[in-house]
């Protein structure tokens, strides 16, 4: 219980964050091919490296308070409430991790784990906040570069 007070706790403190984008007044739409999401965003390939420091900037991201990275280990705070992402490239397609960070309820549909590059359909969103996303689309980008590379 105590863990899953915490962990909701961290994606309170992760969405309630300076959110990235302006908001939109039509809702995202989001090309799903069977449970994936085939094309870029951004019409092109995110950076690995920026896509680790959304990983874990608490403001952006935030992955680190629920999920656990062996090669992360340096880092504090590691969460044990999401599945560790330890070899998540071996497991989902490019296109399912960039749908699954992008609106991950599309697959799992009992996570906890937020939409990052979604705006309508969302419960409790504060005033302020109302048509944003969490990530901006080259962040989601980047974020699905990053986990491209833990095999």
């Amino acid at each position: 219980m105590r863990r899953s007070l915490m962990a909701a706790f961290a994606l309170y403190v992760a969405a309630g964050g300076a959110l990235a984008q302006e908001p939109v007044k039509e809702p995202i739409k989001l090309d799903v091919v069977d449970d994936s999401l085939p094309k870029s965003l951004i019409g092109a390939p995110g950076n690995a490296a920026a896509g680790k420091k959304v990983f874990l900037t608490r403001t952006l991201g935030n992955c680190l308070a629920c999920h656990q990275v062996t090669s992360l280990k340096s880092e504090e705070f590691h969460g044990e409430f999401g599945p560790s992402l330890d070899g998540v490239a071996g497991r989902y397609t490019e296109a399912q991790l960039r749908l699954i960070v992008a609106d991950p309820k599309r697959i799992f549909t009992d996570t906890v784990m937020p939409a990052f590059f979604k705006n309508d359909g969302l419960s409790r969103v504060r005033p302020e906040f109302v048509g944003k996303t969490i990530l901006t689309a080259a962040q989601v980008e980047d974020v699905v570069a990053f986990l491209k590379t833990l095999n």
